[in-house]
């Protein structure tokens, strides 16, 4: 879930939307569109605001999201907490799993308006948390409000599409949403580094709140008056029970969450006392992951749980490498926010053709080898990046690596959707897709949480900036190192797992 990432989750629909499949029947309903203005798409009159209103908020999400990492360097810095760096990104991954869980229940048995304008309410607040902050700990503390509201807000756009939008418009919308990621990350980067440069690096959190102001008033009274209210389903569910399957998976994804929180706290608090809290962590986390996870995945079974796994593996040793490339390139080589931004810059272009290639149909019997291959590409890229610590490599290595590594997640991710869905049973696809997401976001905060305690072992919370000045001194290189090497272990593990896919399925 980096947080969980959103350029693929269209397998959360299934997570927040009964199965199988109906039409919504909220209170006093609308009538179903016709089939003459479905075919109109999805910017005809029908559904102009609401479309423009919601990919405008994932637009907003996603610039947010492809912009921390440039200013995160600069804020860690001014704010005496790059030791604590790795927090400022599991943080929001660790209350996301919960948000997600949360939604998914909430728009079921009520609608998807509360919990998407709660969750926005929550994302904003934390940006202006973040933004105001004046110690790191008050920092960390916004990115994981914002991680509360994205999970709200992420699966309750889902839901609105299952509701709101005809099947045949659905594509469309959910094109709309991956296009909504495509720009951001191309042009996210560098437009945060300029403002950090230049207005900063407050801004890049305190600005986002005031931009959604606009998409959110036209989409949301569209969204209430054609999504708002419970399922007939659900209505049907709360009156003959109170919903003991849905409070356990509630009270699962709560234990997740505060079991992960307190690994990182462990990680980063490198004492002898740190153990109590990381065994508690470790307690409340590891029962609560095999009760939403499906059987066999640790082990890497045969099928579906290694397509859970996969995902994980895939999310969690990219994003947690992702995350230090921006801070290695600014305090190793003297790079501004600016350069060292696009270094990920072309990732975002490349990521979406990897997602297109994989839907070739052509391609469809080999699936399973797009894994492998995307799987080595990622272990190349996350084990290429630390050459720029020797000072006779060229820093836009970086950039090189890593648009070949978003490639490779391009089509790793989208194949873990497809192949998830391709082995569950119509009665299982929600729950399933529910574990593809946790495994995303619980692995990202776990490998961040090991990166970031190894990375502050070795003196990285020390880091100044490298610059033509003190260019003979260095700034613990081996900090870094021990981040990328064993995140590009982990992606090489990736490869076997992806040779854990195929029985099941011929």
């Amino acid at each position: 879930m980096s947080a969980p990432d959103p350029r693929d989750s269209d397998t959360d629909v299934a997570d927040a939307v009964p199965t199988p499949p109906s039409p919504p029947s909220p209170p006093s309903p609308p009538s179903p569109p016709s089939p003459s203005v479905a075919a109109e798409g999805v910017l005809s009159r029908p559904y102009r605001a609401l479309s423009i209103g919601v990919v405008s908020v994932v637009l907003l999400i996603a610039f947010e999201a492809t912009a921390v990492g440039t200013a995160m360097p600069v804020a860690a810095r001014e704010l005496h907490g790059v030791s604590l760096y790795a927090f400022a990104f599991s943080g929001y991954f660790t209350t996301s799993l919960f948000g997600m869980v949360l939604a998914g229940q909430w728009a079921d048995r009520r609608g998807p308006l509360g919990p998407l304008t709660t969750g926005i309410a929550g994302f904003a607040a934390g940006l202006l948390l973040s933004g105001t902050a004046g110690t790191m700990w008050m920092f960390i503390l916004g990115r994981a409000v914002q991680g509360l509201g994205g999970g709200l807000v992420i699966v309750a756009l889902y839901v609105v599409v299952g509701r709101a939008y005809p099947e045949p418009l659905r594509p469309a919308i959910m094109a709309g949403f991956a296009a909504g990621w495509v720009v951001p990350s191309i042009v996210g980067p560098l437009a945060a580094g300029a403002v950090t440069e230049h207005l900063g690096w407050r801004w890049v959190f305190l600005g986002i709140p005031v931009l959604v102001v606009l998409p959110l008033a036209l989409a949301l009274p569209q969204i209430r008056r054609r999504a708002a209210g419970p399922t007939t389903a659900a209505a049907t569910a709360a009156t003959d029970g109170p919903g003991d399957s849905g409070r356990r998976r509630l009270r699962l994804a709560l234990a997740l969450s505060l079991g992960a929180a307190l690994l990182q706290y462990a990680a980063q608090d490198l004492r002898w006392l740190s153990l109590l809290p990381g065994l508690a962590g470790a307690a409340l986390l590891v029962p609560a992951a095999r009760g939403l996870l499906p059987h066999g995945t640790w082990r890497a079974a045969r099928g579906l749980p290694s397509v859970v796994l996969l995902r994980g593996v895939a999310a969690g040793s990219f994003m947690a490498a992702e995350s230090f490339v921006p801070l290695m390139l600014v305090t190793q080589r003297g790079l501004s926010p600016t350069l060292a931004g696009f270094s990920l810059a072309a990732g975002g272009g490349t990521w979406a053709i990897g997602s297109w290639v994989q839907s070739r149909p052509r391609l469809e019997p080999y699936r399973e080898r797009l894994g492998t291959v995307g799987m080595a590409l990622v272990a190349a890229a996350v084990g290429a990046a630390p050459s720029v610590l020797l000072n006779a490599m060229p820093a836009w290595t970086v950039a090189v690596a890593w648009a070949f590594g978003c490639f490779g997640m391009g089509l790793v991710l989208s194949s873990t959707s497809v192949l998830l869905l391709k082995l569950s049973a119509p009665e299982e696809a929600g729950a399933n897709s529910a574990a593809l997401q946790i495994s995303d976001g619980l692995s990202s905060v776990l490998l961040l949480a090991a990166g970031g305690a190894a990375f502050a072992a070795l003196g990285g919370g020390s880091v100044t900036a490298h610059t033509a000045a003190d260019a003979t001194t260095g700034a613990h290189p081996a900090a870094f190192a021990a981040v990328f090497l064993p995140m590009a272990a982990v992606a090489l593990a990736g490869v076997w797992v992806t040779r854990r896919l195929r029985t099941q399925l011929r």
